[in-house]
């Protein structure tokens, strides 16, 4: 059974951080390119960035030179480190491993004063 949980979620003001967290389970998880994706009340879910095998990364417009992903294979976890926060930015963020098209259930993010 392939599961992917994630965590790390919360409310921050505006400006702030977080640093969300997916653990892998029942995956080779360092053979799959990892993805973050988030979905805000109203909206389509829309890609947030990618890692690949190698370590390599790319990001959506809106997120780069903000938010930073990574992943530590030996612990089967990826990261997304979220800074400068935007209002914008709230939303239920999900974890998704191309091996097997796997979601986690998703962790919410507010950005609110």
């Amino acid at each position: 059974q392939v599961q992917l949980v994630e965590s790390g979620g919360g409310l921050v003001h505006p400006g702030g951080s977080l640093r969300l967290s997916c653990a892998g389970s029942g995956i080779i998880f360092s053979s799959s390119v990892m993805d973050w994706y988030r979905q805000a009340p109203g909206k389509q879910r829309e890609w947030v960035a990618l890692i690949t095998i190698s370590g390599l990364t790319d990001y959506a417009d809106s997120v780069r030179g903000r938010f930073t992903i990574s992943r530590d294979n030996a612990n089967n976890t990826v990261y997304l480190q979220m800074n400068s926060l935007r209002p914008e930015d709230t939303a239920v963020y999900y974890c998704h491993a191309r091996i097997g098209q796997t979601w986690g259930q998703g962790t919410q993010v507010t950005v609110s004063s």
